[in-house]
């Protein structure tokens, strides 16, 4: 049983931040598209980016400031413009929106870091963002957490985020975060944002340890559409505020924060692979039996992330063949005479074998799942107004805990590991059939 429990306020929660998002005119929607986040004290920071070679301006900025310096003050997204392929000018865009944030706030611009999202090969509307930024920091607030999530996101239906809090030694200690992504995903770090607070105290090194084990087990174990963002960021920040003794090496409290963070990392990742452009339902793949953990991810991310396993799981066919492939094409080894395969609580494989199963039960397994499952919404691609976002006034939460569950046991290895996708409807070819017309 986890050692934490959920609490409300996103990356607001832990004590010492202040969140806020607003509507600066950087989508022609009118709707939220600047965010920020400030810890009122310093914080260590620590970064996962996308690891595609055409990366955004606010990607190398990062990549630079964190390599330089790990200690932020702020973090500041804009949505609507990717800033991704824009060459020098979009990095002086950039470097202009961290001094003008670090004169609105009285702090040095190396404590700032910076995320964009939207259309690559646009450049940030500097006006907008000139004029924005005092307001921004004018509406920063103790509970802006869901101002700042709805002001990250783009084809995303609903924000997303979660708290969580636990006890280290005999104080309380929180993480929250906040993410966006919708398509574009297929982390290797996709076009997907992260921003996750903490108020323990953690040395920087061991920090970015825990955060890139947290990655692997999360954000680079869900995929959408098989397509990796110029844009990917996932930031965290702590700030020490909870009063724990420092954390400077790995031992129980250690261990008992990683978990926590990769929980809160999972969550959200978990809630960008459900809300996947044109999505019914959230798929979960587990695989067992492989020879190392990294191996059974490589597995499970695969057989996720396969286009015929995700129409046939929107179809509703249980289509076991094209379970069986994709595990086979993975690029681990492993006996063919090894292999396991259940759908829900259908076995349809068995030691490399077919068996007779209930077809129109395990067909009805796959309706019922999309029907309890989906995101309350009229969305369609022609709300997106060549502007990639759309009103969620009316849009319920997302469920995550309701998923279409896939194992599969390649061996007798000692490696496990899962990974998160959807399936893949006639709405994701709308979707970005329309993306900028």
């Amino acid at each position: 049983m986890a050692d934490w429990h959920e609490i409300d306020g996103g990356v607001t929660a832990p004590r010492g931040y202040r969140a806020a998002g607003i509507k600066a005119g950087l989508k022609p929607s009118g709707l939220p598209d600047l965010a920020l986040i400030v810890s009122d004290v310093d914080a260590i920071a620590a970064g996962v980016f996308t690891t595609s070679h055409v990366k955004a301006a606010c990607v190398d900025y990062c990549r630079e400031r964190l390599q330089s310096k790990q200690i932020t003050r702020a973090v500041l997204c804009n949505a609507g413009q990717a800033n991704a392929a824009t060459g020098e000018q979009g990095m002086r865009d950039a470097l202009e929106s961290a001094e003008l944030l670090a004169s609105a706030l009285n702090i040095s611009s190396e404590s700032i870091l910076l995320a964009s999202t939207g259309v690559i090969g646009q450049r940030i509307k500097m006006d907008a963002m000139r004029s924005g930024i005092p307001k921004v920091v004018a509406a920063l607030s103790g509970t802006g957490s869901d101002a700042a999530a709805g002001a990250i996101i783009t084809t995303d239906l609903v924000p997303k985020t979660i708290a969580l809090e636990t006890t280290i030694g005999d104080r309380t200690v929180r993480i929250g975060g906040i993410a966006k992504g919708s398509g574009m995903i297929h982390p290797n770090m996709a076009t997907l944002l992260a921003f996750v607070t903490c108020d323990a105290a953690v040395s920087p090194h061991l920090w970015q340890q825990m955060l890139s084990r947290a990655a692997d087990k999360s954000f680079n174990a869900i995929t959408v559409d098989g397509d990796t963002s110029t844009n990917d960021s996932l930031i965290a920040l702590a700030n020490g505020e909870s009063r724990t003794p420092a954390i400077t090496e790995m031992g129980a409290e250690a261990e008992k924060l990683e978990a926590m963070l990769t929980a809160v990392c999972q969550h959200l990742a978990k809630c960008i692979a459900r809300d996947g452009e044109g999505a019914t339902c959230l798929i979960e793949v587990q695989v067992e039996g492989a020879p190392d953990d990294a191996g059974a991810r490589q597995v499970a991310k695969t057989i996720v992330g396969s286009s015929l396993v995700k129409s046939a799981i929107f179809g509703h066919d249980p289509n076991w063949g094209r379970i069986a492939a994709a595990a086979g094409r993975a690029g681990v080894v492993f006996e063919q005479e090894n292999l396991r395969i259940q759908l829900g609580d259908f076995l349809l494989m068995e030691n490399g074998q077919p068996l007779p199963f209930d077809r129109s039960g395990a067909s009805n397994y796959l309706k019922y799942i999309a029907a309890n499952s989906s995101i309350n919404s009229d969305f369609t691609a022609t709300n997106m107004s060549n502007d990639l976002t759309v009103d969620r006034s009316t849009v319920a939460p997302q469920r995550v805990d309701n998923p279409v569950i896939i194992k599969v046991s390649i061996g007798n290895g000692h490696g496990s590991g899962i990974a998160w996708g959807c399936d893949l409807s006639y709405d994701y070819v709308k979707i970005n059939a329309e993306y900028t017309t």
